[in-house]
């Protein structure tokens, strides 16, 4: 007789924490969970308060990022845990992440198989959201009328996956020129365009698009209590050796 093991139901969260750190780290912590088998998948979702500058992991910063006026506005640049290029944040975007286990799932076995099957998925959602068509560009966009609208990015452990990301739904693209030079790699479909000229909002209510991920995902149940990412934010996403280390 074949066993059949029912996956767990994946839980939602909606929780946008005090600091730019503390979300971030809330992100690691949700993947860290999923991993070590603490935690089930989940649907995590966090509005930004105020302009902060988010590099990936292996971003130089002097390179993507225009520190002295970073510095000199007084906004906070800080790292995450995952690949892709410097992103501004702010008031008018919305961040989701998704912890998700790989084991039994061949679409996740691999970076590349990961990414085609999330961005479909998220691309579904939101054209079926919009009524108009939606692409994945590049490795991880998705643009309407070839105008980017999220960009998005991977971390993966033994057992588990975070993939998160950003929408522009009513953030003020000004800004952008501003504070990120133009990225050191950039996707085909960008032929060379300004921020400006690449980049789109939504103009729709973030709580439309949660409920459409939400669908999307089957994440039917709340997550009924937060991870602990204190120590996460004192060792690594409060420091200047993290955030700052090149």
């Amino acid at each position: 007789m074949t066993i059949r093991r029912i996956r767990a139901v994946m839980q939602h969260l909606d929780l946008t924490l005090s600091s730019a750190a503390a979300n971030l780290a809330c992100d690691e912590a949700l993947l860290d969970a999923c991993d070590n088998g603490a935690g089930a998948e989940v649907l995590r979702f966090w509005e930004p308060r105020e302009c902060f500058v988010v590099a990936g992991y292996a971003n130089e910063l002097a390179r993507e990022v225009n520190l002295a006026a970073c510095r000199q506005a007084g906004l906070g640049v800080f790292r995450r845990c995952s690949g892709g290029g410097a992103v501004l944040q702010g008031p008018g975007c919305l961040d989701y992440s998704l912890a998700l286990k790989m084991e039994g799932r061949p679409a996740l076995a691999t970076i590349t198989g990961a990414n085609r099957h999330i961005m479909e998925r998220q691309r579904a959602a939101l054209a079926s959201l919009l009524g108009r068509e939606v692409e994945v560009k590049g490795c991880t966009d998705l643009a309407a009328g070839g105008l980017k609208f999220s960009g998005n990015a991977q971390r993966r452990k033994r057992h588990a996956l975070l993939f998160h990301g950003t929408f522009l739904l009513r953030f003020d693209l000004g800004l952008m020129d501003q504070f990120l030079p133009m990225p050191s790699r950039q996707p085909d479909y960008r032929q060379g365009r300004g921020h400006g000229r690449f980049l789109t909002n939504l103009g729709v209510e973030a709580a439309a698009v949660k409920a459409a991920l939400r669908l999307a995902w089957e994440a039917r149940a709340p997550l009924p209590e937060a991870p602990d990412c204190r120590r996460l934010i004192e060792e690594k996403y409060g420091q200047d050796d993290w955030n700052l280390r090149f």
